[in-house]
């Protein structure tokens, strides 16, 4: 069966790509920039830009292609609030349709679509469930809840679509946000946390997508949606002390009061002078704990990694680039 995965040469693509391949299947990466990576020497890559429909109409899809979407525009790098609508939707929502209306035009039926958990906005419940009242803080989060509503349409004529609503996706691929953190702990400053730091943080690890996106083809691509994250999340304290330790840094964890910290941070965002995203500072004290079991009752699927360990495998790599070794740093991203 042959794979097309938009957006695929991206951070979750690059893995999923050779596992698909590995299995037999032929695979097409579709995406706008092409990296040196060792698998294209067997697989295909195509130059496509999903806000031009005529760019997707080069890759000729079949009505029997399995595709993904997993292109986007992610919080990083930070916009200021006038262009955050110009910035996320073009790409977000009106390359999801532009995917969509070429498969139906091939008789496509089944796509697998990466969304954010940030399409949930402040917690009311916790742990979310998939069922969980969808309220997005910001552009990101509307961009991608649009395309949820978009899927929701397809799906009544005739579509199979698969949605993945990811936590905050780490692992071998690219540096960012992370960074910032890991350059305080090297300095030995003290690292400020919105809040005291005992509610949990919870990752998700760029394989555990792959694999979420492969089981979902593999169970037959059903028509549902599924949070992806990790079991068991730590609180923010414990979570960064252990960081700390195993960097051997005298950092200090500085808790903050939350709601100043915010307040602060509206002022430099309605100044356009944005320190952080406010989908990101205005949940970062809240209980954003996904619930992942139905991944696990409905795709067989399990995430295998820790967030103690997703972070340190995070911190080790950003310090190899330091020595100049490999650059295959970690990715913060919101999806793909």
């Amino acid at each position: 069966m042959r794979h097309i995965i938009f957006g695929g040469d991206g951070f979750v693509g690059r893995h999923l790509a050779p596992r698909l391949q590995a299995e037999g299947h032929e695979v097409i990466v579709a995406d706008i920039a092409k990296s040196d990576l060792p698998h294209y020497g067997d697989i295909r890559f195509e130059n496509v830009d999903v806000t031009d429909p005529a760019s997707i109409a080069r890759v000729g899809i079949r009505a029997d292609d399995m595709v993904y979407n997993l292109s986007a525009k992610m919080l990083s790098p930070l916009q200021v609030r006038a262009k955050r609508h110009d910035f996320f939707f073009p790409v977000n929502y009106y390359g999801t349709e532009n995917i969509i209306k070429a498969m139906d035009q091939a008789g496509a039926a089944s796509l697998v679509h990466f969304t954010t958990d940030m399409v949930y906005g402040h917690t009311y419940v916790w742990p979310q469930t998939e069922e969980h009242p969808v309220a997005p803080l910001g552009e990101y989060g509307l961009s991608k809840l649009k395309t949820e509503e978009l899927a929701v349409e397809w799906r009544q004529r005739g579509m199979n679509i698969s949605l993945f609503r990811p936590r905050l996706i780490i692992g071998p691929g690219r540096l960012g946000i992370l960074s910032k953190l890991f350059k305080l702990i090297d300095n030995n400053l003290p690292v400020p946390m919105i809040g005291s730091g005992k509610n949990p943080y919870q990752f998700i690890s760029v394989f555990d997508c792959a694999s979420a996106a492969h089981s979902a083809f593999n169970a037959g691509v059903p028509n549902e949606v599924y949070n992806l994250g990790s079991l068991n999340p730590p609180p923010v304290r414990k979570l960064l002390g252990d960081l700390v330790k195993h960097a051997g840094s005298k950092s200090i964890l500085l808790p903050t009061p939350a709601w100043a910290v915010k307040r602060t941070l509206d002022l430099f965002d309605l100044i356009n002078m944005p320190i952080m995203d406010p989908e990101q500072y205005l949940i970062a004290d809240e209980m954003c704990v996904l619930d992942v079991s139905k991944g696990e009752r409905e795709l067989g699927w399990v995430p295998q990694y820790r967030d103690e360990d997703m972070l340190i495998a995070a911190y080790s790599e950003y310090r190899r680039g330091l020595a100049g070794g490999s650059q295959d740093n970690v990715a913060h991203a919101k999806a793909a």
